[in-house]
Formats: C-alpha cells, sequence, structure tokens
C-alpha cells in the first residue's frame, strides 16, 4: 500500500475543493489585497482587493474550461485523424473495386461479340443448313457453355456492382462524418483561444505589481524546480517505470493546448507520449485514458499509474510514487510535481 503525503494545509473538508490552479489564485489573492484599490483597473463596485481576487479567481475558472475544451479538442482530433484514414482506406477499396467492374465489364463484352459473330441462328436449322452435322454439334455445345460462361460472369458483375456502390454510400458517409468532425475541432479550438484570450486580458487588466504576484503564485513559488524524494521507488513493471522515467525528464517543459511532445505537452499530451516512449499506446484524452486500464484504489497507487482528476475527467496526471503526480498543469506553467491530493481524483488507472 502506497502511503500518499499530504500536506498539513490541506484539510479533509477542502480537499474536494481545491485544485492546483486555486492553490495558487489563492496566493496571489492574498499579495494583491495589499495593492491600493486606487491602481486597479479590473476592481469592482466592491472594492479593489476584491476586484483582483475576483480577477484571479475568473483567471483560474477560465483556464479550467480551457483544459476541458482543449479535451474536447483532443478527441475531435483523434476522431478526424481516424477518419481520415477510414476514408483513404474506404477510397483504395472503392478504386480496386471499380477496377474488377470495369474488368468484368470488358469480358462480358468480348463474350457478347464473339455470339453475335458465331449468329443468332436457330440449331435446328443451323443443322439443316450444316454440311458437317457432326462438326454443328461441337459448336452447339461450345456455344453452351459460352453461354454458362457468360452467365456466371454476369452474376459475379452484379454482385460486385452491388459491392461498388455500398462502398461508395459508404465513403460518402464517412466524408461527411469526417467534415462534421473538422468542423468540430475548429469550433473547439476556437473555443480554447477564446478562453485564454479572455484570461490573459483579465492578467493585463491587472497592475504590474498585481500582475507579478499572479505569475508568482501560478509557478507555485518555484515548483517547477521542486524535485520529491523519489529514493527506492520501484515501479510495477518495466513498462511503467520506462513511462515514469519519460514524464521525469519533460518536467520544466511548458505547458501549451494540443500538443503531445516532445518539447511541450498538455496533460493527457504529456502522458501518452511518456506511455509511448515506453511502446504503450493510450488514447489522446482524459477521458478515454481513464478507461485504457484497470481501475485501481488511490491508496493502492503505484509508480506509472494514470491519476484522472475532476468528476468529468478533465484532467490527467501520472503517478511517480510518494504521494506525487508529474503533471502538466495549465497555461503558463510548466510540466512539475504536484501532491496526488492537488485536486479531486476521479480514478486511477493502471495501464
Amino acid at each position: 500500500m502506497v502511503s500518499h503525503r499530504r500536506s498539513s494545509q490541506r484539510g479533509p473538508t477542502t480537499l474536494a475543493s481545491v485544485t492546483v490552479l486555486s492553490a495558487a489564485l489563492a496566493t496571489a489573492a492574498a499579495a494583491l489585497s495589499a495593492a491600493p484599490a486606487s491602481a486597479d483597473p479590473s476592481s469592482g463596485a466592491g472594492g479593489g482587493s476584491t476586484g483582483r481576487e475576483g480577477a484571479a479567481a475568473r483567471v483560474g475558472k477560465l483556464y479550467e474550461e480551457a483544459e476541458r475544451a482543449t479535451e474536447q479538442y483532443n478527441g475531435a482530433s483523434a476522431r478526424t485523424k481516424e477518419l481520415r484514414d477510414e476514408v483513404s482506406a474506404l477510397q483504395d477499396r472503392t478504386a480496386r473495386t471499380q477496377a474488377r467492374v470495369n474488368g468484368m465489364r470488358a469480358r462480358l463484352g468480348a463474350l457478347a461479340a464473339a455470339q453475335y459473330r458465331s449468329g443468332g441462328i436457330d440449331p435446328t436449322v443451323r443443322l439443316m443448313l450444316s454440311e458437317r452435322p457432326e462438326s454443328y454439334l461441337e459448336k452447339a455445345a461450345a456455344l453452351d457453355r459460352l453461354s454458362g460462361t457468360q452467365a456466371h460472369e454476369l452474376h459475379r458483375l452484379q454482385a460486385a456492382t452491388r459491392e461498388l456502390e455500398q462502398q461508395r454510400h459508404e465513403a460518402a458517409r464517412k466524408l461527411a462524418e469526417l467534415e462534421a468532425s473538422r468542423t468540430e475541432v475548429a469550433r473547439h479550438k476556437k473555443d480554447v483561444q477564446r478562453k485564454l484570450a479572455t484570461a490573459r486580458r483579465l492578467l493585463n487588466a491587472l497592475p504590474a505589481q498585481a500582475r507579478e504576484a499572479y505569475d508568482r503564485a501560478s509557478r507555485s513559488d518555484g515548483r517547477d524546480e521542486y524535485i520529491p524524494d523519489l529514493t527506492g521507488i520501484v515501479p510495477g513493471s518495466g513498462r511503467a517505470e520506462a513511462a515514469v522515467s519519460a514524464v521525469r525528464a519533460a518536467v520544466g517543459a511548458p505547458y501549451a493546448w494540443g500538443s503531445t511532445g516532445p518539447s511541450s505537452f498538455d496533460c493527457s499530451g504529456l502522458t501518452q507520449w511518456a506511455y509511448a516512449q515506453a511502446g504503450i499506446s493510450l488514447p489522446r484524452t482524459s477521458q478515454a485514458q481513464r478507461g485504457a486500464g484497470a481501475q485501481v484504489p488511490l491508496s493502492q497507487a503505484r509508480p506509472g499509474d494514470l491519476v484522472i482528476y475532476r468528476s468529468d475527467a478533465s484532467h490527467v496526471g501520472m503517478y511517480v510514487g510518494n504521494g506525487q503526480v508529474v503533471h502538466a498543469p495549465y497555461p503558463g506553467a510548466r510540466v512539475r510535481y504536484d501532491p496526488v491530493d492537488m485536486m479531486p481524483v476521479a480514478a486511477v488507472t493502471r495501464p
């Protein structure tokens, strides 16, 4: 059983409502309250400190919403890629079937021409006109075989034509689905960009002192450089060990929404990349990664396990031992270590 080290500042009643960013914002709010109200352009009617705290809280909310939109964007992007591959494969199959149909039609045309050249004369009349009745009987037998071959080719052509039409219909349906998925990707991308731009405007509206305090808080007072003591921590498998080594090597890389490394990451992009270094393919989104393995209790978490956060599974980190996870937190922050209980845990998945 793993002993998860908890910060003494996190009580059981507040743990469920505390996130990495909100903890940082609390620090920022305390620092901001010292600034004069008149210097704060974001102040509301209730006072400068309240206005600053409200702006900081709004930034945190926007970052959380942007992360949800980012995971939706990631999911739509992954689906678009799958559909693009499926459409390409369908188009290849359709082209091969079309070539087969064309070949069948050419062979049937040759058979029809041969039959026409032999004449459509009634066998009895032909027998009467034939100088050698036995020779005619041989030709008649050949004509019967020719008709049988033609009938067989016609059946094959009919089946191939039906297959071709089905493939064309399926390709058209997939193309429409692909276009809808592309539209969804564009919509989620705009949503992320809009939320991040709004957050940036709110931050820029703060006075210099308040902005500096927020920046310090968002870096968790140097947690980017914090390295916990993981001496003696042993992952449950060789692949988990490789994934943990990869994710720890990524500490310090910047957060970038929609990115899967190797120089920048969003939350699910980081865990997907880390496990790819171990030869394991994970789904693209935190929601899908939740189901990418066996579910285990948090108390039994081992290094390499994926820790899924929030009820909507919109954030993910990797447990590395000693009560710590490595994750890509939010825009403006870098990949870092944080306590496993930094925000509400929805699930722990062991790939």
